[in-house]
């Protein structure tokens, strides 16, 4: 899916036509979340619809909608039903996050990152100051940041939990090993990843590593060290979550427990661990 805000009639930047699709322990949907809190989206200009993780109810994805917040546009009983009656003979992975032009009754984009990026640019046709996450002056640093955090953690993590040799998750415990260490040496001499200001090379760093302690060091074995024994990498964190709309794009004990309760290969007991809390990630 190709679609983009703005680009095209098809797709118009215009307020109450969008509406994205989004499941609280996914970190592609919390960048998307993160977007939209920190430029102050609102939901007369983008609609948001909070999925469920059951994949005995869903199929193909697994995410299904929950009768306290169905689907707004053709009530589908899963996201399935709403990928085949937006994109009829579609036969990929029904994945959130989820962007739908409601008015052409199509899908934008299932990427994060490109939907991060329309949201970034699009204006909604209001006059407000937004932050700009992806200032032009930034754009070169910005995106080389994004492979190494993509590659060392945010990918590097699940490459981790789901090795099948002793070779494969030596080589990816190591990219994460060196992700952890460059952020810290980075956030050693400045505020952010890329200077003085949080951009979006932050805000897809954010969701990993508010996932990081709970999650991917102890289930996906990414690492014996947490957050919290890299103090520059912490300091970090703690400035992120103070800002304003962070805390409520996340249901931290929710989405920690959700990993614990679907992966069964990585947790075949299905033992859900004490939750880890903003009070013991220190956030509070």
């Amino acid at each position: 899916f190709e679609g983009m805000i703005g680009s095209s009639l098809k797709h118009p930047d215009e307020p109450g036509r969008y509406q994205v699709y989004l499941g609280n322990p996914c970190p592609w949907c919390h960048r998307v979340r993160l977007v939209l809190a920190l430029r102050d989206v609102s939901p007369q200009e983008v609609g948001v619809t909070m999925l469920v993780d059951d994949p005995i109810k869903a199929s193909r994805g697994g995410w299904c909608f929950s009768p306290n917040d169905p689907d707004p546009v053709q009530n589908c009983r899963d996201l399935r039903e709403l990928y085949d009656l937006l994109s009829p003979g579609y036969k990929g992975r029904c994945t959130a996050p989820l962007l739908v032009d409601t008015k052409a009754r199509c899908i934008v984009s299932n990427e994060s990152s490109d939907i991060v990026r329309q949201l970034n640019e699009a204006t909604f046709q209001s006059d407000n100051p937004r932050r700009d996450l992806y200032p032009k002056e930034l754009q070169k640093e910005i995106d080389e940041t994004n492979d190494w955090v993509y590659n060392f953690l945010s990918n590097g993590c699940y490459q981790c939990g789901f090795s099948t040799t002793q070779a494969a998750y030596n080589e990816a415990a190591a990219k994460v090993r060196l992700g952890l260490e460059k952020c810290e040496a980075l956030l050693s001499k400045q505020d952010y990843l890329c200077g003085s200001s949080f951009t979006e090379a932050d805000l897809r760093l954010l969701p990993t590593a508010l996932r990081f302690d709970g999650v991917y060091a102890p289930l996906f074995k990414a690492s014996q060290l947490r957050i919290r024994d890299y103090p520059n990498l912490h300091a970090w964190l703690k400035r992120c979550w103070s800002m304003d709309g962070v805390p409520g794009t996340i249901d931290l004990e929710d989405a920690n427990a959700s990993y614990y309760k679907q992966l069964f290969p990585l947790n075949p007991g299905g033992i859900i661990p004490s939750p880890v809390t903003t009070a013991t990630l220190g956030l509070e």
